[in-house]
């Protein structure tokens, strides 16, 4: 594996972003009104960001309302209908294709965006009514493994569909060797796509969500986070990391390099006997007891070299720990 694609929200950072602010747009509901109407659209939605607007402090005493002709849009937020009123709740960039982005909302999601935090819109047909900011912390466990995959010759690139400004924030951090903004699911897959052009370049994907699946599913080797991770994404990912830890992928792939050289070993060593016995018998010098050696000794010593395998996974998951 040379590259492998990381989704930023749930697989480099904790996933659990916290709603840091709200701003009301100039709206003549009361703040109180449209943070209900925010929470009644952001409880049925399954996106981290929209979970830390239901689930902050003030949501809780709030009772949500009725949401009639709700639709989850990919790479973009939630929609439905309350109240006989159809209201949003999404992205910036679906702000601008609802054509609700006005300079002083534009302002507003820049200045919040700039200082790495994501931002969360409430429209509704006629305009955008109050900006949610939300931020969200990397693992430290990231950071040691995207430094452990640079070490093992892998490169790294990071696939959001946040803010380039909120993604640069994270990627500087992290130290991901690229890092690809406001993509939707189909442009997540066409990014792992790009890379793949070399037919020998294997790559690889891990995700979290719904919107990572058609990258998983484009790229050589999906891996899934297994706790957090949407059923969508365990079942198009070919391994599920079950303790969501990116250390484990740098300790799967030594663990495969291991495994691939012990393989190696055990094919030439079983080959090497048996080209022996073979030039001893034409020249005249085999026996019978060479013959069981060339055959079940040749196949003892190839079982007795794999077991090694059984204390090199766990070697290297205590090494990467320790790190």
């Amino acid at each position: 594996m040379r590259w492998l694609a990381l989704d930023k929200t749930g697989t480099i950072t904790q996933g659990q972003p916290v709603q840091t602010g709200l701003i009301p747009l100039g709206q003549e509901r009361s703040v109180e009104q449209l943070q209900r109407i925010a929470v009644s659209l952001a409880a049925r939605s399954d996106h981290p960001v929209s979970r830390a607007i239901a689930q902050a402090p003030e949501a809780a005493a709030m009772l949500a309302m009725t949401v009639a002709d709700f639709v989850a849009v990919a790479g973009r937020g939630v929609q439905g209908v309350i109240d006989d009123e159809r209201w949003y709740l999404g992205s910036a960039v679906w702000a601008q294709e609802l054509g609700l982005m006005t300079a002083a909302v534009r302002d507003s999601v820049t200045a919040a965006q700039t200082s790495g935090q994501s931002v969360v819109l409430l429209m509704n047909t006629g305009a955008a009514c109050m900006l949610f900011t939300a931020a969200d912390k990397i693992k430290d466990s990231s950071i040691k493994a995207i430094e452990q995959l640079h070490q093992l010759g892998v490169k790294t690139v990071m696939l959001s569909g946040d803010h380039q400004s909120v993604v640069d924030a994270i990627a500087k951090t992290s130290g991901v060797t690229q890092a690809h903004a406001q993509l939707l699911p189909q442009e997540k897959q066409q990014v792992v796509q790009k890379l793949q052009q070399d037919d020998r370049t294997v790559v690889g994907m891990v995700g979290d969500g719904m919107n990572d699946a058609p990258a998983l599913a484009q790229a050589n080797i999906g891996f899934a986070m297994g706790a957090m991770g949407s059923d969508t994404a365990i079942e198009t990912a070919d391994v599920a990391l079950m303790d969501d830890n990116l250390l484990k992928i740098p300790a799967f792939l030594k663990l495969s390099r291991t495994t691939r050289r012990v393989l190696v070993q055990n094919i030439s060593l079983a080959l090497g006997i048996k080209a022996v016995f073979l030039v001893l018998v034409l020249l005249g010098m085999g026996s019978m007891w060479l013959a069981v050696f060339a055959d079940v000794g040749a196949s003892l010593l190839v079982v007795a070299n794999g077991l090694r395998l059984l204390r090199a996974g766990p070697k290297l998951q205590e090494t990467n720990e320790a790190v």
